[in-house]
């Protein structure tokens, strides 16, 4: 995690609270200790823990009673037990008053450790969750999300356009999310509570494109046994909306021009016309005035269409969105999984914001689902990611000092740095790297946690010689 986890000790034994403040900081946490109940509920509230530690046999108010004040909070931080007398009975009833982990001294320091860093990672996960939670709320219009401003501009346009009863064409690239823009714009207008169909004009044979739209009789031609509506009938109050409108056949597009201007509609093979009172809008991820040009599109149609013209942004161009949605769609695929939500590695978010996003919404959603379904942890990392994105500079994560760094560390004019000084200098790169956490930098340095304490002793004894 980027932030500094803040952890509250509460041991009345001083020789341990001396070992596991020293244990906590050597982590990379900020600690509080204190000897007492009351002593850390007056200095909760400002130090703002990220984590309780808790003895369950103290002087004064006990760790159960101390946890339960803990828990009454809007935002209780995580609580973690440990006791002399470790039975069940104890340990069942402080996980049932809302403890995350139960341990028994003496502690196993490793144990220890870990099941702070779970209890602090699960913790600061709920935090992300409730803040994303609460962006997604004030950020979402109709099912879009975006606070970006070209998001902000689009919002209040769809308002504008809404009001209006003419068609309206959406364009954007492909993924952007146009038929989220179209049912925005059925939603904010008066027509709200009539139907709302939605059809892909690339999805319908050319050939049954006109039965589809305008509705046939019985009889019309072979197979047509029974009477069909049509999709601008069955829409007749609300909105149509036709995605990617420049795959319809020219000759259809006669007929949709004559249903916008008068509102009347002839089913195949019947005699008489309907009227309809249908609102439309178009989508479409090509250029339909080069389609005009090049005589694929009517012109009329085409004029008739951009008077109420809506553009959707490129993800690339949305900036401070990605981080949100990406978000949404994790926690929205972790739901549908039934897993909790994982959050994501630096080094994940990193890749996810250099990529450029040529298929836009739909290919991040598509990205999100792949991360959740592989991720079997708590954190999401870049192998969890499609390929395409796995793109990070070698060393970013794994601790490697690189050919760059290698050579400025190399590049004494006539003094060779000792394999000491080498070492030195690698150690605090990667301790850099993780942002102090010398459980996971040792890991990387591939030592055990001890070595690394020792060389870091060494070095401290050095320079007081």
């Amino acid at each position: 995690m980027s932030q500094r986890a803040r952890i509250l000790l509460v041991e009345d034994d001083r020789a341990l609270t001396e070992l596991l403040v020293e244990e906590l900081e050597a982590e990379g946490w900020i600690v509080d200790a204190q000897t007492s109940a009351e002593q850390a509920l007056e200095i909760i509230d400002d130090f703002e823990p990220d984590l309780v530690i808790s003895d369950l046999q103290l002087p004064g108010m006990d760790g159960l009673e101390l946890l339960e004040e803990i828990r009454a909070r809007h935002v209780p931080p995580a609580v973690l037990m440990i006791s002399a007398w470790g039975t069940v009975e104890r340990a069942v009833r402080s996980l049932k008053a809302g403890a995350d982990n139960f341990l028994t001294k003496p502690l196993d320091m490793d144990h220890f450790l870990l099941s702070v860093e779970r209890a602090i990672k699960h913790r600061q996960l709920q935090d992300e969750v409730q803040r994303f939670r609460k962006l997604l709320g004030a950020n979402s219009f109709h099912g879009m999300l975006g606070s970006s401003r070209v998001m902000r501009v689009l919002f209040d346009r769809i308002r504008q356009v809404a009001r209006a009863d003419g068609p309206v064409l959406v364009g954007g690239e492909s993924g952007a999310g146009k038929d989220l823009v179209a049912r925005a714009v059925h939603a904010e207008s008066p027509r709200s509570g009539k139907p709302f169909l939605a059809v892909n004009c690339a999805a319908i044979p050319a050939e049954l494109m006109e039965s589809e739209f305008f509705g046939h009789a019985e009889g019309a031609f072979t197979g047509a046994d029974r009477p069909r509506r049509g999709l601008f009938r069955e829409a007749d109050g609300g909105t149509l909306f036709l995605d990617e409108i420049g795959e319809m056949p020219l000759a259809l597009q006669a007929r949709l021009l004559r249903a916008l201007q008068d509102g009347s509609i002839r089913p195949v093979g019947a005699e008489r016309e309907h009227r309809v009172d249908v609102r439309l809008v178009a989508a479409t991820n090509r250029e339909l005035d080069e389609q005009v040009k090049e005589g694929r599109f009517r012109e009329d149609l085409y004029y008739r269409l951009e008077a109420f013209q809506l553009e959707v942004p490129p993800l690339r161009d949305r900036g401070e969105d990605l981080e949100m949605l990406t978000m949404q769609f994790v926690g929205r695929f972790a739901a549908a999984s039934q897993r909790p939500a994982a959050s994501l590695s630096n080094a994940a978010l990193a890749a996810i914001r250099d990529y450029d996003w040529p298929g836009n919404v739909r290919e991040l959603s598509n990205a999100m689902e792949r991360a959740v379904t592989f991720c079997e942890g708590r954190e999401i990392d870049v192998v969890h990611l499609p390929e395409r994105l796995q793109k990070a500079p070698a060393g970013a994560e794994s601790g490697e000092l690189g050919e760059d760094a290698l050579s400025t560390l190399l590049s004494a004019e006539d003094i060779l740095p000792t394999l000491n000084e080498l070492r030195r200098q690698y150690v605090h790169h990667v301790l850099e790297r993780v942002e102090g956490n010398k459980r996971r930098a040792a890991a990387l340095l591939g030592v055990g946690r001890r070595t690394l304490y020792r060389w870091l002793e060494d070095e401290v004894s050095e320079e007081a010689d």
